[in-house]
């Protein structure tokens, strides 16, 4: 099991966001975190990288790929993110420099030194989510579905077993963002298990994957209402 979580208690700075959370991810799942806004969907995100801290004395268990989160040294924090691929909503990339080398400084920032691997790297990535094209452009050049491409191969670049998304298509047409979720999707197929944050439950009836809503304080697993709704239509 890649992610192992027992009654976790989650907090934005003082405040309990999330109670009592029971939530499983193993390998080449894709699972959505859908709910409103303010409902605690990326802060649970952000405990599974360490940005939000998990105290022992509001969990039985939390553990991210075989690290107990209760809580995580410090200094173990860059192992466990260099296992893990984050896309954001805005994109989060680089302005000053092309997507070349926005991607080297990803590679060199974790420890990757030869040259010619590095670019190996790099194309591999690109031609992964179909950007060859597009290396030597700088971000405001591309689209805000091109830029999203981008942040996937640079999430992809140290081949991590999971990939966090929050909301990665919200700021998409409906077109582009199906595009999206089918390149993750793809990359599950590897794998790599993808959890995504999202407000189209749309994208749920058409993508099929397991489902928990953050609701009222508490996570729900709610996959069997999205199946059953999908076996009935059928």
């Amino acid at each position: 099991m890649l992610i192992d979580y027992k009654n976790v208690n989650v907090y934005q700075e003082d405040k309990c966001i999330l109670t009592g959370v029971d939530f499983h991810v193993d390998e080449g799942e894709f699972v959505y975190i859908i709910g409103k806004v303010g409902s605690g969907k990326s802060s649970l995100l952000k405990t599974f990288y360490c940005e939000l801290d998990i105290d022992k004395e509001d969990a039985d268990k939390a553990e991210v790929l075989g690290y107990s989160l209760l809580p995580l040294k410090r200094s173990k924090i860059p192992a466990l993110r260099k296992q893990l691929g984050i896309i954001f909503q805005d994109f989060q990339l680089l302005h000053d420099r092309t997507v070349l080398k926005n991607l080297q400084f990803v590679l060199h920032a974790t420890g990757w030194k030869n040259k010619q691997e590095v670019n190996a790297r790099i194309d591999e990535v690109l031609e992964q989510v179909g950007m060859m094209d597009k290396k030597d452009k700088m971000p405001h050049e591309l689209s805000g579905g091109e830029q999203q491409r981008i942040a996937i191969a640079r999430a992809l670049l140290n081949k991590p077993k999971i990939i966090i998304a929050d909301e990665p298509t919200g700021n998409l047409d409906p077109e582009t963002a199906n595009y999206i979720v089918c390149l993750l999707r793809d990359i599950c197929h590897t794998g790599t298990a993808v959890i995504m944050t999202t407000h189209n439950v749309q994208l749920l009836d058409k993508y099929q994957g397991v489902v928990y809503k953050c609701k009222d304080g508490h996570i729900y697993d709610v996959t069997g209402e999205y199946q059953n709704a999908k076996e009935f239509e059928d």
